[in-house]
């Protein structure tokens, strides 16, 4: 029997910004080692549906793209195929032409036939030669008249080694039309309902996906694969466990798909993920990567892990990440050819094993931050490894005009990774953990950032008062949160057009240096930096004239922590341009939370051990289905 492994598939919306994820209709040079584009030819009007295309007379279009191109290497890694059957279906004159490249990038050619009128040619390719990396890709070259590709799919004849469908879980807080969208994306897409069990949408918000325009039509359409669950916010976490705990009563389902809900859903993404769990030669959990939903055609990173010392989350190859397609495609970027093995992917889409959940549990109750990574880390360490697989993706919004380090969300960031770091760090003391954490308190308080030091604070209290804790507020923790910020003017984003906020001393301007460089001290001068500047705010009263009214101001790109501490106060941007904020130097406030902050950091340190025993013990039945079980009934 032939199984589909992946369909050529071309955007459902017409933006030109998507063309690059899907086709590359473009000629490219390299100047000064850098690809370069030379030609655009790319026309939306040579979109013709989902799965055709125009090849105008003349002209070359690859299918070496992201959306487009066969990850074989991944295929190679993860399950036991090692044939693929290449299917392309043309009608005109063309040639076809099929490339394969290594880990390093380069290319090679596999194989050329030429076509005419109405044509299906078929290519079998091997996998045994991807250990490093590499994809196998097609491009397609009209002759003297146009031609038109009118689809293609990548399939074997080897039967996948397990054959459940997935339930869906989509967590929501007040985003109702993109769920309405994500809802629609999904009953136009019959391929890949084919494979979904049951959707269930988490609403926990007060605007109602139910009441939104279009939703009864979509509900309709769906039927009964979808169920609406509605239940207080309970976070991120919350909202997914709550997926979780229903895909665990469901026969049909062997996987649960977790999806966000501000997201733009490609559905032969969602087709490939449970299509590729369904292969996995042992089971594991299948991610898909992150585009931006204001910037599309640029991803957020290709896979993400946790560094055991520091014991923080990043992106491999970071200084490299986002990468923007629109500027440099999949075969213009050796390093995307490389597979790279993840720790976890974010929940933005991520597709989990429900044998993984029966043998590991739920999510920790974290309410937002470090769940995705925390659960992939636990499942991991039981044999359950993370993929982030390319081709496999979404559009989500991203983080660029937010700063969740200094709002409410501060107190997660600093808990959940301490938590996390309890029940997963192997370094003595969690490594570097606790010096990191310290300094991010350092920075904020020289930089005037009172609130997210006192939501800190409070989160390491918690910690400290044992594991407990973590169910106890999972509800309560946001709003407490959001609540203390009223005691710190800080938080305050002045935009009232009638009162304009200015500087004593105008804004600082900086030199602009190339992406991921900063003039911040290191070294030595690092250490006397940060002595001398802990040293000057605990000592020195600022100029009643600078807390009147901010001695300078701050565009939010330049708003260092090596710049700010200079000064008294300063006007600084937010981070969505929508206003400025206003940081004053508080000396009683600051001896007071550095003081506590070095206080909290040694007891914590002095009682890792104890605690990482009280938080290990205390994880089964944190995570456990029945634990969960009662948190919905008595938040119900």
């Amino acid at each position: 029997m032939t199984h589909v492994l992946q369909n050529v598939v071309f955007p459902l919306d017409r933006d030109p910004d998507l063309l690059p994820l899907y086709v590359d209709p473009e000629t490219w040079s390299v100047i000064d080692e850098e690809p370069v584009r030379v030609s655009n030819r790319a026309q939306l009007g040579n979109i013709l549906g989902r799965h055709r295309a125009r090849i105008v007379s003349g002209r070359r279009v690859s299918l070496g793209t992201y959306f487009n191109a066969f990850p074989a290497s991944y295929w190679q890694h993860w399950t036991s195929v090692r044939q693929v059957r290449l299917t392309v279906r043309t009608s005109g004159p063309a040639t076809i032409l099929v490339y394969r490249s290594n880990g390093g990038g380069v290319h090679q050619r596999v194989d050329t036939r030429e076509v005419s009128g109405e044509a299906s040619t078929s290519f079998d390719l091997s996998l045994t030669e991807y250990s490093d990396g590499g994809w196998i890709w097609f491009d397609v070259v009209a002759d003297e008249a146009t031609a038109v590709l009118e689809g293609a799919e990548w399939t074997t004849e080897q039967e996948p080694v397990r054959q459940g469908k997935a339930s869906l879980g989509i967590t929501t807080y007040n985003k109702p039309d993109y769920c309405v969208d994500t809802l629609n994306a999904l009953a136009d897409s019959p391929g890949a309902l084919e494979f979904v069990d049951c959707i269930f949408l988490v609403d926990q918000g007060t605007q109602l996906v139910a009441d939104q325009p279009g939703y009864a039509d979509v509900a309709a359409q769906l039927g009964d694969t979808l169920q609406v669950i509605r239940q207080p916010n309970l976070g991120g976490s919350g909202g997914f466990a709550r997926s979780m705990h229903e895909a665990l009563q469901r026969p049909g389902s062997d996987f649960v798909q977790l999806l966000d809900d501000d997201v733009r859903l490609e559905p032969e993404s969602l087709r490939r993920s449970i299509v590729f769990g369904r292969y996995a030669t042992t089971p594991m959990l299948v991610g898909g990567h992150m585009f931006d939903l204001l910037d599309r055609p640029k991803l957020h990173g290709w896979a993400e892990v946790v560094d055991e010392h520091p014991f923080m989350w990043r992106n491999l190859y970071q200084e490299k990440m986002p990468h923007d397609f629109g500027t440099a495609n999949l075969r213009q970027s050796p390093l995307l050819h490389m597979r790279m093995d993840a720790d976890y992917n974010g929940w933005w889409m991520c597709l989990i094993p429900l044998d993984a959940i029966r043998e590991v549990g739920l999510s920790l109750p974290a309410f937002i931050k470090w769940d995705d990574a925390e659960f992939c880390l636990r499942a991991g360490e039981a044999g359950y490894p993370t993929v982030s697989l390319p081709g496999v993706a979404l559009w989500h919004v991203s983080w660029v005009n937010k700063d969740d380090s200094i709002d409410w969300q501060a107190y997660f960031h600093a808990r959940n990774r301490i938590v996390a770091g309890l029940l997963h760090s192997n370094a003595p003391k969690g490594g570097r953990l606790l010096k990191h954490s310290l300094r991010v308190d350092l920075k904020h308080l020289m930089m005037m950032q009172y609130y997210p030091v006192a939501l800190r604070a409070r989160a390491l209290h918690d910690v400290l008062s044992g594991p407990a804790h973590m169910q106890r507020n999972l509800a309560t923790a946001m709003p407490a949160a959001r609540k203390l910020a009223a005691d710190f003017p800080e938080t305050v984003v002045h935009r009232d057009p009638s009162r304009v906020l200015h500087s004593r001393r105008g804004r600082q301007v900086y030199k602009r240096l190339k992406k991921n460089q900063f003039d911040s001290p290191k070294g030595l001068l690092l250490r006397w930096f940060t002595l001398r500047t802990l040293l000057a705010h605990w000592v020195h009263v600022p100029d009643p004239v600078n807390v009147e009214q901010p001695e300078v101001e701050f565009g939010k790109g330049d708003a260092h922590w090596w710049r700010v501490p200079l000064f008294d106060s300063a006007l600084v941007s937010s981070a969505d341009g929508s206003g400025k904020n206003v940081y004053t130097r508080d000396r009683a406030q600051y001896r007071r939370m550095l003081t506590e902050s070095v206080r909290l950091h040694l007891r914590l340190r002095r009682n890792w051990s104890r605690l990482q025993a009280r938080y290990r013990a205390a994880l089964p039945e944190l995570v456990s289905d029945g634990a969960w079980g009662r948190i919905f009934e008595e938040e119900a």
